[in-house]
């Protein structure tokens, strides 16, 4: 494999699924051969982990449209390093992206304002219905291309629920930022239909005292644990019985991957992401959004059978390694990288 040069910029959120996954690919590409340059908006953590990767990220502050600095500062780098590839990761890193002697290429995990983009010659959506609707707003079909997520796998891991959730009580996790959009409100009113179940929601967000407040009233306080941020959800992953991606609104869902990843049978409202990566009733569960009794239906339904857990878990666990396996994916970037620096 040759030496394909590729920038990767980022000026994102603190935590986020693109964010995180920014951080895997530029790692694994890294793994794979390529000589990649992260641009990142100065974040500690991230700087750190891509160091100890084995990278050497750069730094802007990616602020307002005044900000000549990083305008300036971003195309230096980039002629510095003579990057084949240069991607920029959603709206703000796609405005601040200068023209040079690369090929501009805009990922984008949403359906997002296009406007951004207009310096970009392809654009790459990680879901096939994001590839759809960029055709659909007028983006050429031929420099409209879609290349998934990798999830992470869960190799050898013991699992290990919570000290404070029973034994025996059936144990349901979910993920993500405490957003309007996680559809958290909609899982906690499904609690009560659940009479023994134990809920673990790990995030952090504007939303945790609207959620808690719900769960007061609904009287399941004491089923519904919100601890924050978990650095590391492989063991409760391992542990549950059931994984519910709640989302009323989700481009992608990568928490849907990661469950596929775990062998753990998922329990999801049809947002766009769920629907386009379940099969409802092979690889997983669907329901129609904002309805809080059909969801607590399916995810009833994944507790009383074993074998029809065990079955729709396993076929999530193929999706996974056919689709969304870290190696799948790395060639999908590298095919698709190697194509469009050659036009």
């Amino acid at each position: 494999m040759d030496k394909l040069r590729i920038a990767h910029v980022m000026a994102g959120a603190v935590n986020g699924g693109a964010e995180l996954f920014y951080e895997r690919l530029c790692a694994a590409q890294y793994e794979q051969g390529l000589n990649v340059l992260p641009i990142i908006r100065q974040n500690q953590n991230r700087f750190e982990l891509l160091r100890n990767a084995g990278l050497w990220p750069r730094e802007l502050s990616f602020g307002s449209k005044m900000d000549f600095r990083t305008k300036r500062k971003l195309k230096q780098y980039l002629t510095e390093f003579s990057p084949r590839v240069s991607v920029a990761w959603m709206n703000r890193a796609a405005y601040f992206m200068p023209v040079g002697d690369w090929v501009s290429v805009g990922r984008l995990g949403g359906f997002y304002d296009l406007k951004y983009y207009k310096n970009c010659d392809h654009l790459v959506g990680n879901t096939k219905g994001i590839v759809k609707w960029l055709i659909e707003q007028g983006w050429p079909k031929d420099r409209a291309h879609y290349v998934p997520n990798f999830a992470r796998d869960f190799p050898n891991v013991v699992p290990k629920r919570p000290n404070f959730i029973p034994q025996t009580a059936p144990f349901l996790i979910a993920l993500g930022r405490l957003h309007t959009n996680k559809g958290f409100d909609t899982l906690i009113k499904a609690m009560p239909f659940l009479k023994d179940a134990h809920l673990f929601i790990a995030g952090e967000g504007e939303e945790r005292a609207h959620l808690e407040q719900l769960t007061e009233t609904l009287n399941v306080s004491d089923r519904v644990h919100m601890p924050g941020w978990v650095e590391d959800i492989s063991q409760l992953l391992g542990a549950c019985d059931v994984f519910v991606c709640s989302s009323r609104h989700e481009p992608l869902g990568n928490i849907v991957l990661e469950a596929f990843a775990a062998t753990k049978p998922v329990a999801a409202l049809a947002s766009q992401g769920p629907l386009e990566l379940i099969t409802d009733g092979e690889n997983g569960l669907l329901s129609p959004l904002e309805d809080e009794k059909l969801l607590a239906q399916s995810i009833q339904k994944l507790l009383d059978s074993a074998d029809f857990s065990s079955k729709i878990a396993k076929a999530g666990r193929k999706k996974f390694e056919t689709e969304f396996s870290k190696e799948t994916v790395l060639q999908q970037w590298y095919d698709f990288l190697s194509k469009v620096e050659k036009v």
